[in-house]
């Protein structure tokens, strides 16, 4: 079965509107949506905002459910030069930029792990990046031509690269420059990946982040955020997630790519 995971209702919503069979399974206050997508077994969930709201999340649905691999859609904020609000970054690691138990370990290393920056899984992010392409080559059918006009989405593209994870909304451009400065290969920023993909790791279950790009995580960061969220990231999620599972399993029998 594969996990599909968002942060906030508005990112799954478009989603869990096209399972025609979904079950409601209620675990510590959390939905777990059980069904099918274009006849593919899958359980939806919300995790919720932020690192320790995600881990738990994620390690319950790992612990209770039969989990083949999980996937994280959603929103994240632009850093890298090249991108731009309407694009999309599919992760192939994850960091938290907020963690330091330095000096008795590396910065951003996950103590007691030896891991800084994990690995997303190869096959699973490869097929959505493949989709995703495929999707935001007509921006206007995939947003309508309103969308795309307010936010300047016109050539979106797909991005490979670093995904960093911490524990505040990043909004104004000093905050921006200083993630950049420390990791200038980091695409974008984001709330939930990173602590994600650790337990991912911790239960040696494939793991896959595709986040669109809402803002620049600058100063005008939350101008028409929940509106973006609505009218474009939760069609991204339907397109691309949606398009990948229509095309059948895409390796998850063989996992020689797990992380």
């Amino acid at each position: 079965m594969l996990a599909i995971v968002a942060a906030m209702h508005e990112e799954l919503s478009a989603l869990l509107a096209t399972m025609p069979d979904e079950e409601r399974v209620r675990v510590a206050g959390r939905d777990f949506w059980v069904g099918h997508l274009h006849g593919q077994p899958v359980v939806c969930v919300l995790s919720r905002i932020g690192k320790v709201a995600a881990a738990t999340t994620a390690a319950i649905l790992l612990e209770r459910f039969d989990i083949e691999a999980l996937v994280f859609t959603g929103v994240a904020g632009g850093l890298g030069d090249h991108v731009q609000v309407g694009d999309v970054v599919v992760a192939t690691r994850l960091l938290q930029h907020d963690l330091d138990a330095s000096p008795i370990f590396p910065k951003y290393e996950v103590p007691l792990t030896g891991h800084a920056r994990f690995a997303a899984d190869t096959a699973l992010s490869d097929g959505l990046a493949q989709v995703a392409r495929e999707c935001l080559a007509d921006p206007v059918a995939l947003v309508g031509a309103a969308a795309s006009r307010r936010f300047g989405i016109h050539e979106p593209r797909v991005h490979r690269g670093l995904l960093i994870s911490g524990d505040r909304f990043v909004s104004t451009e000093l905050e921006s420059r200083m993630l950049r400065d420390a990791l200038p290969d980091a695409l974008a920023v984001e709330m939930e990946g990173a602590a994600v993909a650790q337990v991912c790791h911790d239960f040696k279950v494939p793991f896959a982040a595709v986040r669109t790009i809402s803002d620049r995580a600058d100063d005008s960061a939350h101008a028409d955020f929940m509106s973006f969220v609505a009218g474009v990231a939760s069609r991204y999620s339907l397109a691309i997630v949606g398009g990948w599972l229509a095309l059948g399993r895409h390796g998850l029998e063989h996992r020689s790519s797990k992380i």
